[in-house]
């Protein structure tokens, strides 16, 4: 019998289960999903539901945990916490029950090293920024293989020499392509849920500051107030992709999900990143800007800057940024996996 493979996704967000989903999909064996997996659609797959591991009386993960007592190759390990203790059992009874091939994890230096102690093979996902502290290091080293959900031309300058020759550049994961749209005069604005969101009278300085061109704000947008007639907000929409497909020029931050949408559509891009921890997306945001794919402001313009930076974004070749999409990334990534597995 054929054995099969898990993939652990974090509480990072809907982004993490796309690629999952992707890559198993393309996947020639059998992939269980594991995570806390309550509020997604996990339709068609084979998931584990793990407890929530997150703070107790908190409402999202902030990683405090008595950091002073914590094992340095940790990140994340409080006390007296059932949740994590019952998290961690069930990831064990089913590596116990199945005996997995292999363990993706992404992403999770605790579960990364709960696997290698379980004697169980890992492709541990890195994502972008300077992750140089100890325990992703430990965890790096633990792994079998590394898996980077990005080009390795976005790799930072600053990654050691062992990790990324241990590194499979996977492309980006579950970005579907789109026809290009000639003509159009649209800015379109996205905000991902990772981040904050957008102001409203941050946008509507904007707009106001290039008034001759249509604004498209897709995400969350916070605060009240007037907006100028060419200031279009329409929340969480369905069909991102079709409308980031009639953009002139592309607005939006460093994350995977938006850099990834702007290089599948090769569309102008304005990247706009925000400060993450490890520089994740500054440190993309400036590869991108030293390849020519995308103009590059740290945080949101002030008003007076809209105009430059707009005519700058509509100069830029979208071929550049467009080369960094791989409509096989899936395929590819799925094929590596299996390779990997085959020669454990």
């Amino acid at each position: 019998m054929t054995r099969g493979i898990g993939w652990y996704v974090h509480h990072q967000g809907a982004g993490h289960l796309q690629r999952a989903r992707a890559v198993a999909g393309a996947l020639p064996r059998s992939c269980t999903i594991l995570g806390t997996l309550a509020g997604f659609d996990t339709a068609g797959l084979d998931v584990v539901d793990l407890p929530d591991d997150r703070p107790l009386g908190a409402a999202a993960f902030d990683g405090r945990d008595g950091e002073a007592e914590r094992p340095e190759s940790l990140h994340y390990a409080p006390l007296n916490h059932p949740g994590i203790r019952a998290r961690m059992a069930r990831i064990a009874a089913w590596a116990e029950r199945t005996d997995p091939a292999l363990l993706v994890v992404d992403v999770s230096v605790e579960v990364a090293l709960l696997a290698r102690l379980l004697s169980v093979p890992t492709l541990v996902v890195r994502l972008a920024g300077t992750r140089t502290d100890r325990p992703h290091l430990e965890a790096f080293r633990s792994a079998t293989r590394l898996l980077a959900p990005f080009p390795a031309a976005l790799d930072g300058s600053s990654v050691p020499d062992w990790v990324r020759a241990k590194t499979l550049y996977a492309g980006f994961l579950g970005a579907p392509a789109q026809g290009l749209t000639e003509g159009s005069r649209d800015i379109v604005v996205v905000f991902g849920r990772g981040g904050t969101g957008g102001s409203l009278a941050d946008l509507a300085a904007a707009a106001r500051a290039v008034p001759d061109r249509p604004w498209h704000v897709l995400g969350p947008v916070s605060g009240s107030g007037e907006t100028p007639d060419n200031l279009h907000l329409h929340g969480w929409v369905p069909d991102v992709e079709a409308r980031v497909a009639q953009a002139a020029l592309l607005v939006g931050g460093g994350g995977d999900g938006v850099v990834a949408l702007a290089a599948a559509q090769a569309k102008r891009f304005l990247c706009l990143p925000e400060e993450r921890a490890y520089g994740e997306q500054t440190e993309k945001a400036e590869a991108l800007a030293r390849l020519g794919a995308a103009i590059v402001h740290p945080g949101w313009p002030p008003a007076s800057a809209w105009p430059g930076l707009i005519r700058d974004g509509l100069a830029l070749d979208p071929a550049v940024i467009g080369a960094l999409h791989d409509p096989d990334a899936v395929r590819g990534c799925a094929a590596a996996i299996e390779a990997l597995v085959r020669h454990l």
